[in-house]
């Protein structure tokens, strides 16, 4: 049987899991977090990774839980409203669309249920060494393991890249802005409807989920690169950054520095020439990361986990990972321009379309 280490638990890893796992692989992830993360905003599942998701059988499920908004409005810094609609919203898109957004953790809890795979958290890998047939793994909390193959699905900051093919900044495309996102009590009493606010170079997006009882709260400004912060430091910058901007931002602030749960991180993009070294590989954000302000980070990670399980299945490691790339390549390389077609906002409608069907399953 053949073995694979999969590091990183989130949505690219835990697909690569589950269709390796049923294809007869002996599957490992290894995540870094205690157990699955939780927190984080709605995501969207769009295009050809619809078909992902009812093709692993999840599909039916995974609308159970999609979010379920009515519209969204537009608001500046003093709450006037500028825009309103009904027909689409910033994050989802078109409301009459088939594509669907859930929270990133419900998806990370159903596709964690996959049966047959070990999971391992609380450690993370520190040391790859190829040898003749595996890859000798070193591991944070001690011991070593040998594996097949290794898979990086550990996201911006991937420590396998950073392993196996040089340091992050080598591959980083900054974008210029920083997102906190986090949960609070639905104070503001929205009812599946979205708020957006903008002033000057900062703005943000509340939205009601869990049945209108919780809020997701993402806040943003525009920087250059940032030091590495602790999270008390974080918060502060993003409230000294948002500081004077009016509406409910002074409410936010507090909800936030309250915050248990907190994400706080750089809009980026990962750009290398392969994705793969040997018996390693990357997937999802950890080898070509589109950033949230692309929409598709999560279709890049389910179809190109896919890709991957399936290529894998019809030959060996080094044709199935150069298969891979030729597949997905230019699939990537349309989802990431979305990011950067229009700084005010989302990418057109139209590059949209094309983007998420931009690759055949088959």
């Amino acid at each position: 049987m053949r073995n694979i280490l999969i590091s990183g638990a989130g949505v690219a890893g835990g697909t690569l899991a589950w269709f390796l796992a049923r294809e007869g692989w002996a599957v490992t992830v290894v995540e870094r977090a205690p157990g699955p993360r939780t927190g984080g905003q709605a995501i969207d599942v769009r295009g050809v990774a619809l078909d992902v998701v009812d093709r692993m059988g999840l599909g039916e499920r995974m609308r159970a839980v999609r979010t379920r908004m009515r519209g969204m409005s537009v608001v500046d810094g003093e709450g006037h409203e500028l825009f309103r609609s009904e027909e689409h919203t910033f994050s989802s898109g078109r409301l009459d669309s088939a594509d669907f957004e859930l929270l990133r953790d419900d998806v990370v809890a159903i596709l964690g249920e996959a049966p047959g795979v070990e999971y391992v958290f609380g450690d993370s890998i520190t040391a790859l060494t190829e040898e003749a047939h595996g890859v000798r793994v070193e591991f944070e909390h001690g011991g070593f393991r040998t594996f097949d193959l290794v898979v990086g699905a550990d996201g911006l900051h991937s420590a396998v890249r950073r392993l196996a093919f040089g340091p992050e900044k080598d591959f980083t495309r900054h974008l210029g802005q920083y997102l906190a996102i986090f949960p609070t009590a639905n104070f503001l009493g929205l009812e599946d409807w979205q708020v957006w606010f903008r002033h000057e170079h900062t703005g943000g997006a509340v939205y009601p989920v869990r049945g209108n009882t919780e809020l997701r709260v993402t806040l943003g400004f525009g920087s250059e690169p940032l030091p590495r912060l602790t999270v008390p430091e974080q918060k502060r910058l993003v409230a000294e950054r948002l500081a004077g901007v009016g509406w409910e931002v002074p409410k936010l602030l507090e909800a936030m520095a309250a915050a248990d749960v907190f994400y706080f991180d750089a809009m980026a993009q990962i750009r290398l020439d392969r994705w793969s070294a040997g018996r390693v590989v990357l997937v999802g954000d950890a080898g070509y990361c589109a950033s949230a302000l692309s929409g598709q980070g999560t279709s890049l990670a389910l179809v190109g986990a896919y890709v991957l399980a399936q290529e894998l299945g019809r030959a060996g490691h080094e044709a199935a990972f150069a298969a891979y790339e030729t597949r997905m390549r230019p699939f990537v390389a349309l989802n990431q321009a979305l990011a950067t077609e229009n700084p005010e906002g989302p990418a057109s409608e139209e590059s949209v379309e094309r983007a998420k069907n931009a690759i055949s399953l088959d």
